[in-house]
């Protein structure tokens, strides 16, 4: 059985509060984008694990598609399975490629064994995995908050808009993001912002809290979000920790022009 991890970009990203936990309260809009990993499963005598594509850093035993395997095993009597991950979405990129592998591959062992877990229950198994996966279980666009564990619909469409993504190999570690940052209420909410001002008055309102600390550290992303608008974006942002950049804009445009790594239609 086969499926298809895709990435998200964050619309906003303010980090609110530090909390007693360790974590940060954040506030942000997910929305889910056409970039896609492969996950597939096959029937075995014994459990095993196989990557292509990008290589990932790091111990495989790590991984959390095998992690998504063992928290269900627990519960339930998985028989053991090959698995195999085409990796295609960059890690450190602030795209929840990671995030979107692991809650892809819960609600795959829950197709493929007939296990019949909720999506209640699957965003609780899938929040163990990391804070941002409980997001790809219904994998719709969500305001979001808490420590990216909460969720509320929104009326966000942007079919239509086309995104250009830039990725330019700069891993950025989520402490190495946080070290930048100080958190604050914004004056001006996600929320009031998606829900209620139109994407063409987004630019200088719409906010990643994590870009100035970033921005100073590699200038080359400000350049990029500049080059965005220069092409004709109606709204520029680095999504998530980064460092993948990107823009919306309201016709196609060519490649050449930004020296995007990928172009797509909403």
């Amino acid at each position: 059985m086969l499926k298809f991890p895709n990435a998200k970009i964050n619309l906003g990203l303010n980090i609110t509060a530090k909390r007693a936990d360790g974590y940060h309260n954040i506030e942000s809009c997910f929305y889910p984008i056409p970039l896609k990993d492969a996950l597939e499963i096959i029937p075995s005598k014994k459990l095993s694990f196989e990557t292509t594509g990008l290589a990932i850093p790091g111990n495989s035993d790590d991984n959390l598609v095998l992690k998504a395997y063992e928290l269900l095993k627990a519960d339930f009597e998985l028989p053991p399975v090959d698995i195999i991950l085409h990796k295609n979405i960059p890690m450190g990129a602030g795209m929840g490629g990671g995030s979107a592998d692991g809650a892809f591959m819960l609600t795959l062992l829950n197709e493929y064994f007939e296990l019949n877990i909720s999506i209640e229950k699957l965003e609780s198994y899938a929040l163990k995995l990391g804070s941002d996966c409980p997001f790809f279980i219904e994998n719709k666009p969500k305001l979001v908050s808490g420590r990216g564990e909460l969720f509320e619909n929104t009326s966000l469409d942007l079919f239509g808009h086309h995104l250009a993504l830039v990725y330019p190999d700069i891993h950025i570690s989520t402490a190495e993001a946080y070290s930048g940052v100080k958190p604050q209420m914004p004056e001006i909410s996600v929320e009031e912002i998606i829900e209620h001002h139109p994407i063409v008055e987004w630019k200088g309102k719409l906010k990643n809290d994590f870009e100035e600390g970033i921005f100073k550290k590699y200038p080359e992303l400000q350049k990029i979000k500049n080059k965005f608008y220069d092409a004709g974006a109606i709204y520029a942002s680095m999504t998530g920790s980064g460092s993948t950049m990107f823009g919306i804009f309201d016709k196609s445009i060519e490649l050449s022009c930004i020296r995007a790594n990928q172009i797509f239609k909403f």
